[in-house]
């Protein structure tokens, strides 16, 4: 390209510059194993799609791609994480809970009904809610998650089942007499019309005796059972106003829970009374089974005790509440249990003003030694800018995809905590002044997109001087050390980056007819280079960039001798920077961090070993009273900490209407509002039972946990009813309310038991499972099976006590004789 000429001999760019084929300056680099070097890609799926479907799509691609000869010879794409493998152990894990959780409900109806077809009938119910739950999903075009729906509880989804069934069995194991005073009842339309009036006698619509029993066991519980399915309902409703990472986790759980529900209802009053037509033997056996038997021989006298001492009975509930809050209080805190993903994401922090060149070898050995472990399968390392496209990072950042072998296959005794230990360890006397954080894939993401910046929870310093918020950094880590259980601290800098600040004197590049903009732009063009313009290559297009050699700007006097042209009467003339600009080298800011259009300072941070509130609580302690702001500045702690104090405050705000709720539509029931409110008494033992079971497990509370406590009101719920309505049918017959509550609780006794132990028992396997995925479910379902073993036995013992001291008495009415047609006290017979 000719530049100009001189006496009829051109100048070219050749004879003035050296032109070459460069390229853009790399932002990062990739490795793997002991390949130092490698072109790395991820695949980012579209949120509205679903993992199974998209990965088997990239799959084929690749296959593709591998061999229809796009990529040179000996290139190939290998894939070293795969999402469906995560999706594939969690739904074993789920399945298998899922299964041992049904098998352990049949067990449960088997041991307390001694039938094995009544058994199948409860169980028949649960692939019917589940399948009911499925198809709603698809219509509705809504997905399941398979890290909550492993906690739903069968045992609660087939409760209205129990109930009819158990009523059945009752029925059918009643005196002759008392069953000829049901069907008289179902003649004279005591619960509504008869549907089996007018069918003859012989014809196939003809009704038998057995069938109106079944019938009559059906219509005697449909309105409570109807409300007690409405208010479970009810109860999940906090879950639905859960918002972020949690709403994501849990609402998927809540309407395939709401969706079972309903679909148990149909179920309860269609599938269950035909199969109890074809299943149950027409004779029923009197005699209880030997389990029901023995319960019943230890709980009588026990009952009677409480009833008679009534006041010590309700003293003794009390001091059990008591006992469980001041328990609960020392529970502690966390946002969600981290789900075990069998991988490490572990991030480098080097020093800020690091060069991609000078930070390759220690991200090399830092693979290399990961690489050593037995336990690891391999390391994909990211120096610089990571893979996401949108999170910018300098050359000082270095993160390790580390996969992890099956647990099984590692030393007995060994654990990834412990494996976190030892690499901690190995690293401190490795690297010095390299900070590490571990983590893992998606938890990082999750993590980094609740603090804002890359680490599980942060310190953010707000304030307007950069020196200033160093400095409150450094005093609030030091604080931050001494809390036990901080792990990964450090601090995102501000400072140290050094500048060469050029201040172009306007006066005196005046004195030569210069601006500060020409200054700037021979400057940038020298030091940074400038495109000038643009060549096409076929289809390709480069840019042609213009920039001084090396050697005239590699020091500080070369750049103060950079000429910079000005036009004279007589010619060019040219002018060295230093004459038109002050130049300095100077240390200045690496990093600016905004929020909310402040500038602030963040300090990153894990818990390990202890809860997350009572971590934070302790360093919170501190830093109030040993780090002092100045004015203009002040401190927000943001991440996981942060997601639990909101969901708290949701929790604390949409609870108590939840309840309210529930009362309404108790009083829907029984049209009283002191019944009402003896149903809800419950409640606070079936909590009280929820924070022993985490207590004992070692558990902190969490969103999960409290998802567990929400669980527990319905089904508290549907055994108060069951004991306020068999109240209202046994005090027409009896002298005092005392007897009359004695009556009901020993009439609802294995009701009650079937239908806790049933909610129990179908989350035992997730609350005892380790395997990945169980980690979300088990807080949950902790406190499922804790309240719902301690419950039912303060529900059976205390409650009734503490229940005759508000419930009305009932005027006595006389049963007439057993073949008289007066039916005015009759049983209902009800649960």
């Amino acid at each position: 390209v000719l530049l100009s000429q001189q006496n009829g001999v051109p100048v070219l760019v050749r004879d003035v510059a050296k032109v070459y084929v460069g390229n853009v300056p790399r932002l990062g680099e990739a490795g793997r194993d002991d390949e130092d070097d490698v072109v790395a890609a991820i695949v980012i799926m579209n949120r509205t799609l679903h993992t199974n479907d998209v990965v088997a799509r990239v799959r084929a691609e690749i296959d593709k791609i591998n061999h229809d000869g796009s990529l040179p010879a000996g290139v190939k794409l290998v894939p070293f994480y795969d999402r469906t493998s995560l999706v594939g152990v969690t739904t074993s894990t789920v399945l298998h809970n899922l299964v041992f959780g049904c098998l352990l409900i049949f067990f449960i109806q088997w041991v307390f009904l001694g039938d094995l077809r009544s058994a199948i009938i409860v169980g028949a119910n649960i692939p019917f809610a589940l399948f009911f739950s499925i198809i709603i999903l698809v219509i509705r075009g809504e997905d399941a998650n398979l890290l909550s729906v492993g906690a739903v509880d069968f045992g609660i989804i087939v409760d209205a089942a129990v109930i009819l069934v158990e009523n059945l069995y009752r029925n059918f194991q009643a005196p002759p007499a008392e069953q000829q005073r049901l069907l008289h009842q179902l003649a004279e339309e005591r619960w509504g019309a008869d549907p089996t009036r007018g069918a003859e006698a012989g014809s196939p619509q003809a009704w038998t005796d057995r069938m109106r029993l079944i019938l009559i066991s059906g219509m005697q519980v449909g309105k409570p059972v109807f409300f007690s399915t409405a208010i479970i309902v009810a109860a999940f409703i906090p879950l639905f106003a859960m918002q972020g990472v949690e709403g994501q986790i849990f609402s998927p759980m809540a309407r395939t829970y709401g969706y079972a529900l309903v679909g148990a209802l149909i179920a309860t009053f269609t599938v269950t009374p035909c199969l109890s037509s074809l299943l149950v033997p027409a004779r029923v056996s009197e005699v209880e089974t030997i389990v029901v038997r023995a319960l019943r021989a230890v709980y009588m006298p026990v009952l009677r005790w409480s009833l008679h001492y009534r006041k010590v009975t309700v003293a003794i509930g009390l001091v059990f509440l008591a006992f469980s809050f001041f328990l609960g209080s020392r529970l502690g805190g966390e946002f969600l249990p981290a789900l075990e993903e069998g991988n490490l994401w572990i991030r480098a922090s080097m020093p800020p003003t690091i060069s991609l060149e000078a930070g390759e070898p220690i991200v090399n050995k830092i693979r290399r030694i990961l690489i050593r472990h037995a336990e690891v399968i391999t390391v994909v390392s990211q120096h610089g800018r990571p893979d996401n496209g949108s999170d910018a990072a300098g050359f000082y950042n270095a993160e390790f995809f580390v996969p992890l072998k099956p647990f099984d296959e590692w030393p007995k005794g060994y654990t990834k905590d412990n494996l976190i230990e030892d690499l901690q360890a190995e690293f401190n006397k490795e690297f010095v002044g390299i900070d590490f954080n571990f983590s893992q894939y998606i938890q990082d993401n999750v993590e980094e997109g609740l603090s804002g910046v890359k680490g599980a929870n942060s310190i953010k310093i707000f304030g307007p001087d950069l020196a200033t918020l160093e400095r409150l950094a450094g005093e609030a880590m030091a604080q931050m050390n001494l809390v036990q259980g901080v792990t990964d601290l450090g601090i995102f800098r501000v400072l140290g980056q050094p500048n060469l600040n050029i201040a172009v004197d306007r006066a005196r590049a005046a004195r030569y007819g210069l601006n500060v903009s020409d200054v700037n732009s021979v400057v940038q063009a020298a030091l940074g280079g400038t495109v000038a313009t643009t060549l096409l290559e076929a289809d390709r297009q480069f840019n042609v960039t213009v920039r001084l050699a090396p050697e005239f700007r590699d020091s500080v006097d070369t750049v103060r001798n950079l000429k910079i042209g000005v036009q004279t009467a007589s010619g060019n003339a040219y002018i060295p920077l230093s004459e038109l600009a002050t130049i300095t080298l100077d240390t200045g800011a690496s990093y600016i961090f905004r929020e909310r259009n402040q500038r602030f300072i963040p300090i990153k941070f894990s818990v390990r070993g202890r809860d997350l509130a009572g971590a934070v609580a302790e360093g919170q302690e501190r830093i109030a009273k040993n780090v002092h702001l100045p004015t203009g500045y002040h401190i927000e702690w943001a991440g996981e900490f942060e997601g639990l104090q909101q969901a708290k405050q949701r929790l604390i705000v949409i609870v108590p209407i939840t309840l309210l709720l529930i009362l309404v539509l108790l009083y829907g029931l029984f049209n009283s509002f002191r019944d009402s409110l003896m149903a809800l008494l419950g409640i606070p033992f079936a909590v009280c039972g929820g924070i022993l079971g985490l207590y004992v497990s070692g558990l902190a509370f969490s969103i999960s946990a409290a998802i567990g406590f929400i669980s527990l009101f319905g089904v508290s719920v549907m055994s108060g009813i069951l004991i306020i309505t068999g109240y209202h049918e046994a005090a027409t017959r009896s002298d005092s309310p005392i007897e009359a509550m004695f009556h009901a609780v020993e009439h609802q006794m294995r009701a009650i038991l079937m239908m806790a132990l049933s909610a129990c028992i179908g989350l035992l396997p997730a609350a005892i499972s380790t395997g990945i995925g169980s980690q979300v479910q088990r807080p949950l379902a902790t406190v499922i099976v804790g309240g719902m073993l301690i419950g039912p036995v303060m529900l059976l013992i205390v409650v009734p006590a503490l229940q005759t001291f508000f419930l009305r008495p009932h005027a006595r009415v006389v049963e007439p004789p057993a073949d008289s047609t007066d039916l005015a006290g009759a049983d209902t017979g009800f649960g």
